[in-house]
């Protein structure tokens, strides 16, 4: 399998406080989906790591949109993520431990950043039913279980840990396969729909704006280059027209498309956000701005 981060090299793991530990082996083991009222769908832009404990806009948002949906929709049953950070080849999986561990894939932070922990459930028996019911678009096999390897990265604890600070949802990350073309992402998004009817709120996390190659270090929220600012847009208006499966074409524009995501992985999370939310839905973008100019920030919610 090929792991990427798009920060620097895995820094340590600390080891998870005790009380966190014990907070986390007190939690209900769930086995199975009950229906529900559809669920919203998420994608969360997320920027650097930094968000998760740093008072800024965006991780306001973040903390007032998993309030407003706890008091709509109450908890949900599972929380299923797809990060921009676990990237593997040859198959989609789900991670399938009980107890997942909290990544710290990033360097050169402060330790304070290295010390987060967020201890959610995990939910074993989900992930091997789940990944029968859900198939690779291409071949119509089933999805793999990773029952040890991997965790909550940055992409999901960063934004998870603000929105439901309790860490009491079961949590599973789902795996893009990164050696398949932009339209079976959006194709397995398209799949996940229906559990927003089984009590699961779907959260893509990535950016519709990430070139670190580019970042500008210091740079306000309302600023940008010309480049990110127009891709941006053009995304934007695809969402909020409900141009869903259009999403998928973004490498038809070219070298905008090419400044905007030198590689993919971070854009690859809105796929699944937009395949599984309907294209009659009308979204939200609860967060917008830039970080060092080249990161675009906006987060949209549908439902």
């Amino acid at each position: 399998m090929d792991r990427r981060t798009s920060l620097a090299a895995i820094g340590a793991l600390p080891a998870v406080v005790s009380t966190a530990l014990a907070n986390a082996a007190s939690l209900p083991v769930i086995q199975a989906l009950k229906p529900s009222p559809t669920l919203p769908v998420l994608f969360l832009g997320h920027g650097s790591p930094m968000n998760a404990i740093e008072d800024n806009p965006w991780r306001r948002a973040w903390q007032a949109m998993g309030t407003e949906i706890l008091a709509r929709n109450g908890p949900p049953q599972l929380i299923l993520c797809i990060s921009a950070h676990w990237l593997t080849r040859g198959q989609w999986q789900l991670t399938g431990m009980a107890k997942p561990k909290t990544i710290h894939d990033f360097g050169g932070f402060p330790q304070a950043l290295f010390e987060q922990q967020y201890p959610a459930p995990g939910a074993p028996a989900l992930a091997q039913k789940l990944a029968q019911e859900l198939q690779s678009p291409a071949s119509g096999s089933a999805l793999g279980v990773d029952p040890a390897e991997w965790g909550f990265d940055h992409g999901t604890w960063s934004v998870l840990k603000p929105m439901f600070p309790k860490a009491d949802i079961p949590v599973l990350q789902l795996s893009m396969d990164f050696s398949r073309p932009p339209s079976e992402h959006y194709a397995l998004g398209q799949q996940l729909r229906k559990l927003r009817q089984r009590g699961v709120l779907i959260v893509g996390s990535g950016n519709i704006v990430h070139n670190l190659q580019a970042t500008r270090q210091g740079s306000a929220a309302h600023e940008a280059y010309d480049w990110a600012r127009e891709f941006d847009a053009t995304v934007q208006q695809q969402i909020r027209q409900g141009q869903l499966d259009a999403l998928a074409n973004f490498q038809s524009l070219g070298a905008l498309a090419k400044q905007a995501h030198p590689t993919p992985d971070h854009y690859l999370p809105l796929l699944y956000a937009a395949g599984a939310a309907a294209p009659s839905e009308m979204p939200r973008f609860f967060t917008t701005g830039f970080q060092a100019a080249s990161i675009s920030m906006r987060s949209v919610l549908w439902g």
